[in-house]
């Protein structure tokens, strides 16, 4: 059995999760990659390979398949939670009943609870009772899966209330294709993270009505207004939004086709129905759930969100996509800077 502090347990082998997974073999560690699917476990184990998830990709020889849970866990301290965030209460609930003693849990996806209106973190530390939990760290930013597997150069985040916790991840991450900052503002990484989905399903949209780059740009900078307007409101930084988790997580997540939400969004602007479109995506598509989430939040904290409102009636509502920009495109007059001015006034910088 690996020594506790030179092996780590990934809790959930699909994409992400693997990719994560190498990374930390890359720097040495013995990686524990649990999926609840023995034939995907039999496949990792034998043929040290994710065919469904990141098909062509040779996983190295330290990635070990776990298909129980309590073997994965086994004497590890530092445990990666890598599953979807409607599946966060679920797998906290089975991995709190067979862990025995403190574990440091980093989260890596990117969603808010609805109805709860909680973030993960949040939701982790409610589930996870005190004394088995050492810390909570969010990795968030930039990061494609696809990419990360092929080694290409790419920077992330990580940010806890526990700031050496955080530290702690970091160095287990960092190597030189993989650039881990850390950040202080758990809210900011969080919000800007999850949010990004919502703007990434509405510029898919216009790709998918034949919009062009100048409706893209669009939906970005507004949508990061809007991710900034309600994240500072929820009490995150709004520096935080300039940075990877926000502005950096936005940008990948808008423009490439590796993007889920982006793809999603695109199906749905060519005309295919929502049902249509997450049958025929095979993974989950976190914006979705998020955007319920997020106009939840806006009738909360009395922000004004409007892309996210109008993503809500198309989603949900049956609204016409083509009707939903019309309507984003006639609203009344505004200045541009108005949300800078009244976040600062707030903060009275």
């Amino acid at each position: 059995m690996e020594e506790k502090q030179k092996a780590a347990a990934v809790v959930g082998a699909g994409s992400w999760g693997t990719a994560l997974a190498m990374v930390l073999a890359d720097n040495g560690l013995g990686v524990r990659l649990w999926s609840h699917n023995e034939e995907q476990v039999k496949e990792i184990n034998q043929f040290h390979i994710n065919k469904k998830y990141l098909p062509g990709i040779d996983l190295p020889e330290l990635i070990v398949g776990y298909a129980s849970l309590s073997d994965a866990l086994a004497n590890i301290k530092h445990v990666i939670l890598a599953v979807p965030t409607k599946a966060i209460r679920e797998v906290i609930r089975k991995i709190q009943a067979v862990v025995t003693s403190p574990i440091m849990i980093t989260h890596v996806s990117k969603g808010i609870e609805p109805d709860t209106l909680m973030r993960i973190s949040e939701i982790i530390k409610e589930e996870m009772p005190e004394e088995l939990l050492d810390a909570v760290v969010v990795l968030s930013g930039p990061s494609h899966a696809e990419e990360v597997s092929l080694r290409h150069p790419t920077t992330v985040a990580v940010t806890s209330e526990n700031m050496e916790a955080a530290e702690e991840i970091q160095d287990l991450f960092i190597n030189h294709n993989f650039r881990v900052y850390t950040n202080s503002d758990v809210i900011g990484v969080e919000i800007g993270g999850a949010l990004k989905n919502i703007i990434a399903l509405a510029v898919g949209i216009t790709d998918g009505l034949g919009y062009g780059d100048n409706a893209k740009a669009a939906l970005m900078t507004r949508g990061l207004a809007e991710i900034a307007r309600l994240g500072t409101k929820m009490g995150a930084n709004p520096l935080t939004f300039s940075g990877l988790a926000g502005i950096g997580d936005l940008i990948v997540t808008c423009t490439s086709v590796h993007s889920r939400n982006w793809r999603a969004g695109n199906l749905l602007g060519k005309g295919k129905t929502l049902e249509e479109v997450l049958d025929s995506m095979g993974m989950v598509v976190e914006g979705v759930r998020t955007t319920k989430a997020a106009y939840q939040l806006a009738e909360k904290y009395e922000v004004k969100m409007p892309i996210t409102r109008v993503l809500y009636d198309v989603l949900f509502n049956g609204k016409n996509a083509k009707d939903g920009v019309e309507v984003l495109m006639g609203r009344s007059k505004t200045h541009e800077m108005e949300d800078l001015v009244n976040i600062l006034d707030e903060r009275n910088i």
